[in-house]
């Protein structure tokens, strides 16, 4: 019965994430179409919105798919309580739950993860804090690129 089970849903949950994905970098890359300076500026008004809602159900809908059932409890802290999130370890695929959970904040990512198909494009979307770890800089252009937008009064998004 097992195998049987693993016969049938293998396959569905393969194809449901391959869906799943490419409407997320579809959204992604019509939220980023043209917009000027590439995570030097901003998202705002309908790109914005149009990022914290569909890569989020989107990204609930991958995790459902994929068989994870996230409940929550209590409330989110709006940005302007809680401008910087802080999560741990921040070394696996549970920080995507987190980040849709929490209404698609900026992530702190390394460069290259940007230049990975499919995955760089919705990342990119995200508007995250690039930290490259060939520049002996990187460390204190992070931490003031953090600082930059938890100090830009709701302009950016929150950051995890």
């Amino acid at each position: 019965q097992t195998v049987l089970q693993g016969i049938v849903l293998l396959p569905l949950r393969v194809v449901g994430i391959a869906f799943v994905l490419l409407l997320a970098w579809l959204f992604a890359s019509i939220a980023t179409f043209r917009h000027p300076g590439k995570g030097s500026v901003p998202l705002k008004g309908w790109r914005r919105r149009m990022i914290q809602t569909t890569l989020s159900c989107l990204t609930r809908t991958l995790f459902f798919v994929m068989g994870f059932q996230v409940k929550v409890k209590g409330k989110r802290a709006s940005l302007r309580e809680a401008p910087i999130f802080v999560a741990a370890p921040h070394s696996s695929f549970f920080d995507a739950i987190i980040s849709a959970l929490t209404g698609m904040p900026s992530i702190v990512s390394r460069a290259e993860n940007l230049s990975t198909p499919v995955f760089g494009t919705i990342l990119s979307s995200l508007q995250p804090v690039s930290v490259s770890r060939q520049d002996p800089d990187s460390r204190k252009n992070t931490v003031t690129e953090i600082t930059k937008r938890a100090l830009s009064g709701g302009q950016w998004p929150q950051v995890i």
